[in-house]
């Protein structure tokens, strides 16, 4: 569960925007600029009013081994009970507490979805407290002293049954947030700060 979240050396790379704009203009492209397969584009969209695409991902929290399949946008926006479900998976799972995700995180996770097919993302670590974040930069390296984890904006994970090397390189191909990729741990972070990389070299 490490992060480079606040980190600004070793191979991070950075653009001068400010994260919040590009990470908008970013996600405006991303329905033209990813090549959604007929398999991607029938589970974004499901039944209902035709014309109508519905954001759906699906999770398994590999510390508390709980479920979750949701749709959490449509073409009117967020679904707010749906964003409420995600916020409670994603919270710290030692201590209890959840705080609002940046929802921007689930967009991401959509359109890597979208690109590279796959199921169900395995959530290494969501949320962190403060006090969590302490604990594990104790004992543990990599750990950033500000990060983004703990503003909910940050997310580690793995995509069942695709690489998580080819996972890291389409998600740097976005071009939208940070990226880090952690092979011997095998999961990738993502967050919605400014663009930048970090971690192993990619295949």
């Amino acid at each position: 569960m490490a992060d480079h979240s606040t980190h600004s050396h070793g191979t991070t790379q950075r653009k001068t925007v400010p994260h919040r704009r590009l990470l908008l203009k970013g996600l405006a492209a991303l329905p033209l600029a990813l090549p959604f397969s007929s398999a991607s584009a029938a589970t974004a969209r499901t039944a209902g009013t035709a014309g109508t695409t519905k954001y759906q991902l699906k999770f398994r929290h590999t510390h508390t081994d709980e479920l979750l399949d949701v749709v959490f946008r449509d073409n009117r926006g967020y679904i707010a009970p749906a964003i409420q479900r995600m916020n409670w998976l994603l919270r710290d799972h030692r201590s209890g507490e959840m705080i609002h995700m940046d929802p921007q995180l689930f967009d991401i996770l959509h359109a890597l979805r979208a690109r590279c097919g796959g199921e169900t993302f395995e959530i290494i670590s969501g949320y962190r407290s403060p006090l969590t974040n302490a604990s594990l930069r104790s004992h543990r390296r990599g750990v950033a002293k500000n990060s983004l984890h703990m503003d909910g904006r940050a997310i580690d994970v793995r995509l069942v049954g695709f690489d998580t090397a080819r996972l890291s390189q389409a998600a740097v191909d976005l071009g939208i947030g940070g990226v880090g990729y952690y092979p011997r741990a095998d999961f990738l972070h993502v967050d919605t700060g400014d663009f930048r990389t970090w971690g192993a070299a990619r295949s």
